[in-house]
């Protein structure tokens, strides 16, 4: 099986390498730009048609989520009308798309994790412009499967887990917010669930539509932090205090969603996967920073 991934590096494009490489029969082929531009659709469908994938995994996105608020129509461009040019693309060539979507579609004001069916209710500009590549994949082809994640974190990339390391080992104590909810998940994860998702997608029963996907568990932002450097302090690296504020205390040009929890059960009973626990996983990823 050929996967294309949209992206040359990246969390999620990096860990889908690494983790078909552990698989025999199963080759990924990473195409970012210049080559495959999400801002430039003939691009787009000239790299796709060439490589002639069987599958294609719409990683890239614009994910500056605060500088987003200030350039409104490249986050458009990329989120929207890029994820739809991958979409299309794939229909072209009769390959199903995994989209990669994101919690910021809802709103975060919600008391329990979200589902699928809930009413999504983006506050900012990232997730509404993703949230618009969702139906701009929707609407190019049925063999869709939308998964939003969020919290990613990895060996690769810029991530808070690589950020509360490499602060922890020049200050004593660190202010984290406290208010705001979610579902740590490692990259590693969500390469594992999509190559377990893409062997089914190429039957005539492949149970497309939207997923959530995410790591077990929840917690919030200081209790991560907390978690990741006491692992590092057994493992011998660089640990701080972690003290808890209040999203008040810590304001960001996009308001983030006090609570981005994702019901994970619909992807677990249609593909029969489930994300470790979050604090399993991180501790893998801190041993492996650290190794």
């Amino acid at each position: 099986m050929r996967i294309l991934v949209t992206g040359s590096q990246g969390q999620v494009v990096s860990s889908l390498v690494e983790a078909a490489a552990g698989r025999s029969g199963i080759e990924v082929v990473a195409i970012g730009r210049p080559e495959l531009d999400l801002a430039d659709p003939a691009s787009v469908h000239a790299a796709i048609a060439a490589a002639r994938p069987d599958v294609v995994v719409s990683a890239a996105a614009y994910t500056a989520v605060d500088q987003a608020e200030d350039e409104p129509e490249i986050a458009a461009a990329i989120n929207e009308r890029g994820a739809g040019a991958v979409a299309e693309a794939a229909a072209k060539i009769g390959a199903p798309v995994i989209h990669l979507s994101t919690d910021y579609v809802f709103s975060g004001d919600g008391d329990r994790p979200y589902r699928e069916d809930d009413p999504t209710g983006p506050v900012g500009v990232y997730g509404a412009t993703k949230l618009a590549g969702e139906k701009a994949v929707a609407a190019a082809t049925p063999r869709h499967l939308i998964l939003r994640t969020a919290w990613v974190y990895s060996v690769y990339g810029k991530n808070f887990v690589k950020t509360m390391l490499r602060v922890a080992a020049d200050r004593d104590s660190l202010t984290v917010v406290a208010d705001q909810w979610g579902n740590p998940t490692s990259a590693h994860d969500i390469a594992d669930a999509i190559l377990t998702a893409a062997e089914r997608l190429r039957s005539d029963a492949a149970p497309f539509g939207t997923y959530h996907l995410a790591g077990t568990g929840d917690t919030h932002w200081a209790g991560f932090a907390a978690h990741v450097l006491d692992t590092s302090r057994t493992l011998g690296g660089p640990w701080a205090e972690v003290r808890g504020i209040t999203t008040a205390e810590y304001p960001t040009k996009a308001r983030r969603p006090a609570n981005s929890r994702l019901s994970t059960d619909r992807f677990r009973d249609a593909f029969g996967w489930v994300a470790p626990d979050w604090r399993e996983s991180s501790r893998i990823v801190v041993e492996r920073l650290l190794a």
